[in-house]
């Protein structure tokens, strides 16, 4: 008895203990679905909570000290800015078919302040889309065959060594300006450039080198700077320093003329260069007066998302508003102003704040909502300009080589008189000078302060840390669904097939079946590979659709769309689609292959956060219920069902606004009016995607569109 007890004792193992992760983890898994109606609803709420949690902006680099001295630039400076206005304004400068007298009275001023004066000859280049070139830079550096030797573009460059500098940093200020087709508003901007740097060639501070680029802009103004850029970071070792030179022989004799015409031992033929960008300012005048006060606009937005850093902005906040007495703007969406759903929202949470500081008085929650609505509305254009990566200005070429550089754009209050002018000129230059004093006192780049950030005002901002969290809530489900369908296919599956006999008696034949269909997610994994690839397909169309001659828009797009579903239909004929499998395994098929889907788009949407987290935000906005609530839309119509009536209606309504151009046309009919929107609307959007190497581009059709046709094949699904 006692040998039998010992053995019986023996043979009891100790059950494994479930640990307290795996309980969580089997807990949110069989509870998957009010998991995602928490989730989603939290990160819904996070994100129009977001205005509410802004942070007023701050110096986070005390090495600025930005008003910590008074402004040098005076009357005098103000009056040689408006000397080069009055000769620029001049019919006599513009007689020349090629602008080029303008661009010899700019050196001319330069020259006579000492610079060291150079002319940068461009030709414009062609943004066109290559599949090859899609992660360079936005300029492939090609020139367009319909220009002639005669079309180019000349950058006047004038640099300013820094007394007490060592050469290895500079300042760049730019100024765009069209010799041709000038305005008085871009002469001004280059009188208060003059302005400031007549004083800067003057002062002993100066510890790194400015250099005043004023960038030909007949090209636009992008390609100016981009042109000037490319061949300060990356030169071309040859006698001319332009594209093309063998072509025009004629492009040394008219470099010779415009070094004859200017005196001066400073002025160059060759490429001058200073020292690593500091930082860059762009700076623009309005003509028109439609503000009701001297306002000052700041773009800051770059290619695919990419932002300055906050320093830079807030420095040019605090001296525009404490010490010129400037407002500032930051771009808005303007039709969200006037949203009456948006004000209600506003006053809800301005309500929740009174009662919250009624039962905690220090709890400092919530804002009015007048402010709530214009947060808002500037927190959309924010996240809206950042999704399209394209950049706002020419600042965003700066930004391609990683140089902090905004948009400054002065509109002034009353017309530009002579006295209007002068104040314009002082205070315009003194902000400059500001600016210019407080990155001349840093040791070091852009550091301390945010480059992941989004703006709800001038000075509120939102930061990585907190908008993470509404994208965070949002794609939360998406991994415990997958895994919860996964296991909900394969068990059903288990019980279908089984019976009531003991597991004893199990042959080994049933193992192995059961074994098999285990592996069955393979053939929908297979699926979602078919239209992921079929979405790499469709993203390079274009480069050939736009090798078709006098091909308008509507055409264009609508070849993109019969090729696409004719690659589709080939795709899906060479490669056998696992929908199309027997309808004894077909019950739960569409669960795996939802599953499958699920994973895709969690891993696409983590992916492109990193890339540009608008994009992802927004993208997860469209396709994270689109693929929670897809179900075969029969298994609904045989429920009957109210809740699964109301799915059907989701997912029909869903499937609609999910599809990338119906989501645009929308988009574009809520902001500009739906008489104004048309198919071909797409197609031009797609090609400033595309021109500019938007990551959103990618994303678009290896993502979001591959996405959308598993879910409509899922609604569709013969259960």
């Amino acid at each position: 008895m006692a040998e039998t007890k010992e053995k019986s004792l023996s043979d009891e193992k100790p059950k494994p203990r479930v640990r307290p992760i795996v309980r969580l983890g089997i807990f949110l898994i069989s509870h998957s679905f009010h998991v995602s109606v928490v989730c989603c609803t939290a990160g819904v709420l996070a994100l129009f909570l977001l205005p509410v949690l802004a942070k007023n902006t701050y110096i986070s680099e005390n090495a600025l000290m930005p008003g910590s001295a008074s402004p040098m630039l005076s009357n005098q400076h103000v009056s040689d800015g408006n000397r080069l206005v009055k000769d620029l304004t001049n019919p006599n400068s513009k007689s020349s078919e090629t602008g080029i007298e303008s661009h010899k009275i700019i050196a001319q001023y330069m020259l006579d302040l000492g610079a060291e004066v150079s002319f940068h000859k461009f030709h414009p280049q062609m943004n066109q889309f290559h599949p090859l070139h899609f992660f360079s830079s936005p300029d492939s550096g090609k020139i367009q065959e319909n220009y002639s030797c005669s079309s180019y573009g000349i950058n006047t460059v004038g640099i300013i060594r820094a007394p007490h500098g060592d050469g290895k940093e500079a300042i760049v200020l730019v100024t765009p300006y069209n010799a041709l087709k000038s305005g008085f508003g871009e002469a001004l901007s280059l009188g208060i450039a003059y302005s400031v740097f007549s004083l800067l060639t003057q002062v002993t501070w100066l510890a790194k080198d400015i250099i005043w680029l004023v960038a030909d802009s007949q090209y636009g103004e992008y390609a100016a700077v981009a042109a000037w850029l490319r061949e300060y970071q990356t030169p071309k070792f040859s006698s001319l320093s332009t594209p093309n030179a063998e072509m025009c022989p004629d492009v040394n004799n008219l470099f010779e003329l415009k070094g004859h015409s200017i005196s001066g031992s400073k002025f160059s033929n060759s490429f001058r260069r200073a020292g690593t960008m500091a930082s860059a300012l762009v700076l623009k005048v309005r003509d028109q007066n439609e503000q009701f006060e001297d306002t000052i606009s700041i773009y800051a937005e770059a290619s695919n998302g990419q932002m300055p850093n906050l320093d830079l902005i807030n420095v040019v906040n605090y001296l525009a508003v404490h010490r010129q007495g400037l407002r500032v703007n930051v771009e808005k969406l303007w039709s969200l102003l006037n949203s009456s759903w948006l004000k209600s929202l506003g006053e809800i949470f301005e309500s929740l704040a009174k009662v919250a500081k009624s039962l905690y008085p220090k709890w400092k929650f919530g804002i009015p909502a007048t402010e709530y609505v214009e947060g808002t509305a500037t927190l959309a254009s924010s996240l809206y300009y950042q999704a399209l990566g394209v950049p706002t200005g020419p600042h965003g070429a700066f930004r391609d080589y990683q140089v902090d550089a905004i948009t400054l754009e002065i509109s002034p209050k009353f017309s530009l008189d002579k006295v209007w002018r002068n104040d314009i000129l002082l205070r315009g230059g003194r902000l400059i000078e500001g600016v210019i004093r407080s990155v001349n006192n840093l040791l070091e780049k852009f550091h301390q302060s945010f480059f992941l950030y989004l703006l709800t005002s001038p000075s509120k901002f939102v930061s990585v840390g907190v908008y993470m969290i509404a994208f965070a809530f949002l794609i939360a489900p998406l991994p415990m669904v997958a895994a919860s369908l996964y296991v909900d296919a394969n068990s059903s599956s288990n019980c279908s097939k089984g019976d009531s006999s003991t597991p004893s008696a199990i042959t080994d034949t049933d193992e192995h079946s059961i074994a098999i269909r285990s592996w069955r997610w393979l053939n929908s994994a297979k699926l979602v590979f078919i239209v992921h690839l079929w979405g790499a397909i469709v993203s390079l169309l274009p480069y050939f659709i736009s090798q078709i001659p006098d091909c308008s828009p509507t055409t264009s797009f609508m070849i993109w769309v019969l090729l696409s579903i004719l690659s589709l239909l080939t795709l899906n004929s060479v490669l056998a689609s696992p929908l199309a499998c027997a309808k004894a395994t077909q019950e739960k098929e569409w669960a795996l292959v939802k599953s499958v889907t699920i994973s895709s788009v969690f891993i696409g949407l983590g992916l492109m956060s990193v890339i540009n987290f608008a994009t992802a935000e927004i993208g997860a906005l469209l396709m994270v219920p689109m693929c929670l609530l897809a179900q075969p839309l029969k298994l609904d119509v045989r429920a009957g069902t109210l809740r699964s009536f109301c799915r059907m209606i989701c997912n029909l309504v869903l499937g609609h606004i999910a599809f990338p151009p119906a989501a645009l046309f929308l988009l574009k009919g809520m902001l500009d009016g739906f008489g104004n929107a048309n198919v071909g609307d797409f197609w031009m959007w797609v090609e400033s995607l595309w021109a500019w190497n938007s990551a959103t581009y990618l994303f678009i059709g290896m993502v979001q569109l591959p996405c959308w046709v598993l879910c409509i094949s899922i609604l569709f699904h013969t259960c």
